[in-house]
């Protein structure tokens, strides 16, 4: 298996097996971090479904799959958790989900993945390499004022309508095919650097987000999981930019306060809407964690369970 820190991999795994009996989803598989902890901590008769996009992700899946029979490796989107579980041949609640959103260490390390502004690679950025439109392919096409609202909305820079300006002043002289041509687009494009920042940091992050629907396929999840876990189950969700985890804060905010009504109103048991708890408050990756990894920096889990 390739060399990947699995961030919050302890704490996470800690928050979602109350119950190590049960029937978990990984719906982020990656490397297998958090499912072979997960593993390690099942009793013989509990199970464990990872789900991931990646074609790499799922052959790293399967080989996990041949070595423990409680693992099930699917292909495909968290968004799409009902569906593959059924066609996985699993029944019944889940007794916990989580979520390690953003992209792996491997695939920011791979330069032909397209994710890194660090190193000079194909502009690709999917996540589902045999599905969908590269990032390249997009930028070839996309209006100015489409771009500008991608990096505007998606990854909050300030400085949105100059880079876009810039990447279709660009591509009219060459093709924006290389992750290094479009790393320096908008490095010129950015009048302010932020200390600490490459000045594509942002960009990246929008046009990644925007190319494989990762908030989309965030509230798709969130807007079913509810239903799925069994009372007392967990949901853990591990996010890496503030658009992410304002949107799981919300909703984990939301389900454990149900319908807002005015305090002198009384609300009786059978008309109670909530529907999960706050498990602990946010969690952070120690200092520690951060010098040996400083990818964990920016990580934020929050956890939640289903009320019976």
């Amino acid at each position: 298996m390739e060399q990947h820190l699995t961030v919050l991999r302890d704490e996470a795994v800690e928050a979602l097996l109350a119950n190590p009996d049960g029937m978990f989803l990984d719906g982020t598989f990656g490397r297998g971090g958090h499912s072979q902890r997960i593993l390690q901590k099942l009793s013989p008769s509990g199970r464990l479904v990872g789900v991931d996009k990646d074609p790499q992700a799922e052959q790293t899946g399967r080989e996990l799959a041949a070595q423990d029979s409680r693992f099930t490796m699917v292909r495909g989107s968290f968004a799409d958790y009902r569906k593959l579980l059924v066609e996985s041949g699993f029944e019944g609640k889940l007794d916990g989900a989580l979520l390690d959103l953003g992209v792996s260490s491997p695939q920011l390390d791979q330069a032909e993945r397209g994710f890194s502004f660090l190193r000079d690679g194909d502009l690709d950025m999917r996540m589902d390499t045999d599905s969908g439109v590269s990032a390249a392919q997009w930028l070839s096409e996309a209006e100015e004022s489409d771009i500008a609202t991608v990096l505007k909305e998606f990854g909050e820079e300030r400085f949105a309508k100059r880079i876009a300006r810039g990447i279709v002043t660009a591509r009219e002289e060459a093709p924006i095919q290389r992750t290094g041509q479009l790393a320096k687009i908008i490095s010129e494009a950015n009048p302010a650097w932020e200390k600490h920042k490459h000045p594509a940091t942002r960009s990246f992050q929008a046009i990644r987000v925007f190319i494989n629907n990762e908030l989309g396929d965030l509230q798709h999840f969130l807007s079913q999981i509810v239903e799925d876990l069994a009372p007392g189950g967990r949901l853990v969700v591990i996010s890496f930019h503030s658009l992410e985890d304002r949107m799981v804060k919300r909703f984990m905010r939301d389900e454990s306060r149900g319908q807002v009504v005015p305090a002198y109103i009384p609300v009786t048991a059978d008309e109670d809407t909530r529907r999960m708890k706050l498990v602990g408050k946010a969690v952070k990756a120690s200092e520690r964690e951060v010098e040996h990894n400083p990818r964990a920096r920016s990580a934020v889990m929050r956890v939640a369970e289903k009320l019976a």
